[in-house]
This record gives C-alpha cells, sequence and structure tokens, in this order.
C-alpha cells in the first residue's frame, strides 16, 4: 500500500506554491521534448543533406500520432489515479497502472506490427518522394522497432506526474533526452551512420527512459507500486483509462489531419510561401503554446486528487488560478504579436521580403484572439481531471475539427488565403465561448466559495 503522507502535500500545501512545484518540472519536461526533435533535425540538416531532412520531416507527424497512443494511456490512467488516490483507494490505483503497462506495450506492439506491413504506404501519404523515401524508411523502420519501449516510457512518466512525483518525472525526461543529444553526433558523424544513426539513438534513449520508468515503480520513492499481478487486463479499468485519455489522444491526432489540411489550403491559395509562413507562425507561437500545456499538465494531478477527495474548494480555487495564469502568458504573446510581428518573422528569416510580408500578415491574424485560449485550454482540460470523459473530448475536439476544419474549407472560397488564416481566430473565439458556457455550469456545482 502507498504511503498517504507521500501525496500529502496535494492535499494541504497551498495552492500557488503546488501548482509552480509542478509547472516547473512540466515546463521543463515539455522543453526537453522539443529539444529532442529539434537536435535531432539539426544533426541530419547539418551531417547528411537536405533530402535526408525533408526525409525525417515526413516521420515526424507519424512520431506525433504514436505518441499520442502513449497519451492515451499516460493521461488516461493518470486522471484515473490520481483520482483514486484522492479517494485514497491505493488498491485500485496499483490495479489501472498494472493494466497501463499492459495496455501500452500491447498498443506498442501492435504498432509496432502494423507499420512494418504498411510503411512505405504510409510515409508514401505523408508526402516522401522517390529521393525522400529511402531516408524516411531508414529511420522509421528502427523507430518502429522502439515503439512499445517508447510509449511506455511515456505513458508511465505521465503516471509519476500524477501520483505526486513531479520532480522525478522531469528527472526523467532530462535522462532520456540528454542521452539522444549525446548519442546523435557519435553515430551520425562518428560512426558514419547517418539517419540510422539518428534513429538508433532515439530508440535507445527511449528504451532508457521506459527500464527508468519501471524501475522508479518498483522502488521506494513510488507512491503506488507495479505489481505482476495487476498486469492483466481489467476490461473495466481499460474502458475507464480510454474513456478519459481519448480527449487528449484525439487532439493530438486531429491536429495533425488540420495541419496537413491546412497546408493543403495554403498551396491552393497562397503557394509555396503561406506554407513556410505558417511554418513560421507555428514557430513562433509553439513557447507559449507549451507554456500553457505545462500549466494544464501541472493541475492535473491536483484537481483530479482534491476532486476524489471531495475537497472542491481546492479544486475551484486551483483552476482559477491557472486560467489566470494561462490568460496573462497568451495576453503577454499577443501583445508582441500585435506591436512587433516583424521582429517575430524576422527571427526565422530576414531575407524574403515575400515571406516576411505574409508572416507577419499571418501572425497577426492567426493570434488575434490569442488571450481566449489560454483559458479555452485550461478549462476543457479541467473536465478530463475531473473524469468527465464525453465533455472532456467534445471541447477538445470542438477547435481542432468540429468548429476549425470546416472554416478551412469554407472561408478560403471567399477570401483566398486570408480565409485560412482568418479560420484558426474565429474557431479559437467560438470554442472559448462554448466551453465557456459549459465550464460556468460546472463552476456552479462545486458549491464552495473561494476567500477573495
Amino acid at each position: 500500500m502507498a504511503d498517504p503522507r507521500q501525496v500529502g502535500d496535494l492535499e494541504h500545501q497551498k495552492i500557488g506554491k503546488l501548482m509552480w512545484s509542478y509547472f516547473v518540472p512540466a515546463f521543463t519536461g515539455m522543453m526537453a521534448s522539443a529539444l529532442y526533435n529539434i537536435v535531432d533535425r539539426i544533426y541530419i540538416g547539418q551531417g547528411v543533406d537536405a533530402l535526408a531532412l525533408a526525409g525525417l520531416s515526413v516521420i515526424f507527424p507519424l512520431m506525433i500520432i504514436i505518441m499520442a497512443f502513449g497519451m492515451l494511456v499516460g493521461m488516461g490512467s493518470g486522471v484515473r489515479i490520481s483520482l483514486s488516490l484522492g479517494e485514497k483507494d491505493y488498491g485500485k490505483a496499483n490495479r489501472i497502472l498494472g493494466n497501463a503497462v499492459f495496455m501500452a506495450f500491447a498498443i506498442g506492439v501492435i504498432l509496432m506490427i502494423v507499420g512494418f506491413i504498411v510503411r512505405n504506404k504510409v510515409l508514401m501519404i505523408f508526402g516522401a518522394g522517390p529521393e525522400t523515401l529511402k531516408y524516411a524508411s531508414d529511420y522509421f523502420v528502427i523507430i518502429l522497432a522502439g515503439v512499445p519501449f517508447s510509449i511506455t516510457g511515456y505513458a508511465l512518466n505521465n503516471i509519476i506526474r500524477a501520483e505526486g512525483n513531479p520532480r522525478i518525472a522531469m528527472i526523467s525526461i532530462l535522462i532520456s533526452a540528454g542521452i539522444n543529444i549525446v548519442l546523435d553526433p557519435i553515430l551520425i558523424f562518428g560512426f558514419d551512420m547517418g539517419v540510422k544513426g539518428a534513429a538508433y539513438a532515439t530508440i535507445f534513449s527511449q528504451f532508457v527512459l521506459c527500464v527508468w520508468v519501471l524501475i522508479h515503480f518498483r522502488s521506494k520513492r513510488s507512491v503506488i507500486k507495479l505489481r505482476f499481478s495487476n498486469i492483466y487486463p481489467d476490461t473495466y479499468i481499460i474502458k475507464h483509462i480510454i474513456s478519459i485519455g481519448f480527449a487528449p489522444f484525439a487532439m493530438n491526432v486531429a491536429a495533425s489531419i488540420v495541419t496537413a489540411i491546412m497546408n493543403t489550403r495554403f498551396i491552393k491559395y497562397g503557394g509555396d510561401i503561406s506554407v513556410g509562413a505558417m511554418g513560421i507562425v507555428s514557430s513562433s507561437t509553439m513557447m507559449l503554446v507549451m507554456t500553457i500545456i505545462s500549466i494544464n499538465m501541472a493541475i492535473q494531478p491536483i484537481i483530479g486528487f482534491n476532486y476524489g477527495a471531495g475537497l472542491y474548494c481546492r479544486v475551484k480555487e486551483t483552476v482559477l488560478k491557472a486560467i489566470k495564469f494561462a490568460v496573462m502568458v497568451a495576453t503577454g504573446g499577443w501583445l508582441i504579436c500585435m506591436l512587433i510581428p516583424g521582429v517575430v518573422i524576422s527571427i526565422f528569416n530576414s531575407n524574403n521580403a515575400e515571406l516576411r510580408t505574409a508572416g507577419v500578415m499571418g501572425l497577426r491574424i492567426y493570434c488575434a484572439v490569442l488571450p481566449v485560449v489560454g483559458f479555452q485550454i485550461i478549462a476543457s482540460s479541467y473536465f478530463q481531471a475531473v473524469g468527465k470523459a464525453k465533455l472532456a473530448t467534445f471541447l477538445s475536439l470542438l477547435r481542432q475539427i468540429i468548429v476549425l476544419l470546416p472554416l478551412i474549407l469554407l472561408l478560403p472560397k471567399f477570401w483566398g488565403v486570408e480565409g485560412v488564416w482568418v479560420a484558426n481566430p474565429v474557431s479559437d473565439m467560438v470554442a472559448a465561448v462554448i466551453t465557456f458556457i459549459f465550464f460556468r455550469n460546472e463552476l456552479k456545482k462545486l458549491k464552495c466559495e473561494i476567500p477573495s
């Protein structure tokens, strides 16, 4: 049985201090994960050639989809474990952990087998041409071999955060990313392995992460324990893990689909310059989005634990503080995008006047209602944290699919390339308004007044 003193901070520590203690490791882990991918691109671009880099670029959307399965298991089981710990049901939390291990590894093996069978067809669908297919295939076939370990490591590391150990979760990611960064130049340059070297470095670092988190759950540091007797499929637990984890899973898969469709619309109405501008805008807002997502990751275990414990005042205080923080961050980003968009675009490209003009216009339109995005992400994720799966899924898909996708297809017919850009802030605003209606009604049910 877990030691309840290890999760005492979730119940008793001041919310502001508790949120900060979870936010810093979450943000650090997000930055390390981003660096993980960026370093691969830098080394391949410098150490091989442009075609190899293009081949690698084809792989990254597929890797995002693979990691979405890790999120399905990790977020779904993490929320359920937080709720169980709040209810002081440690036996149930242990059973959920066992099922999470089974699910993650089983999904990884299935994806690996299917990937080996259809890899070339999939790579061509995602944009690999005759010249880049070899590079993409060389990299992808090695990555596929490590998928069971990558999904298991990613999922269980999220559970470490959910059980109240955010610092250990951060250290896990830093170790994995550090190994990848060190091995990349050794294998790519030292052993002259090219893209295969980058792939081997990636799967080895993911294997280390997997072993590290499994050892953690067998150690005294863990709140919940991994017992072999719990690693068997329980349909009831698996169903509830999927119901909660489906929202972030669907959101990530939807984001990949929408990005692909948006690029086709940009090519049709604005050409390659517009696609390049969208790439710059996405890169420019990445840090901002990652900060808001880190806030969201930080509050998930706090809300889940206290909701399970019936401490609704702490739940309400946590989500309102998180929304305030997220809106402040988003507003700061909005001011920068509105006041000095040219400076932002110049960081990525200062030579092409046409690209700069398209980027400035795109950045201002894309970020027009940015402050409401901070609210929408936190408020919609609240329902996931308290176990309301259907509503969480609906609100997660609201912006990316239900509202945005039709607008991307419709508005360019009237406004050309500007219509593609305008679709984003319109969907942001519509999603925020609908989310606010549901969130306000839910907050009233908490029956708690927070002292000012």
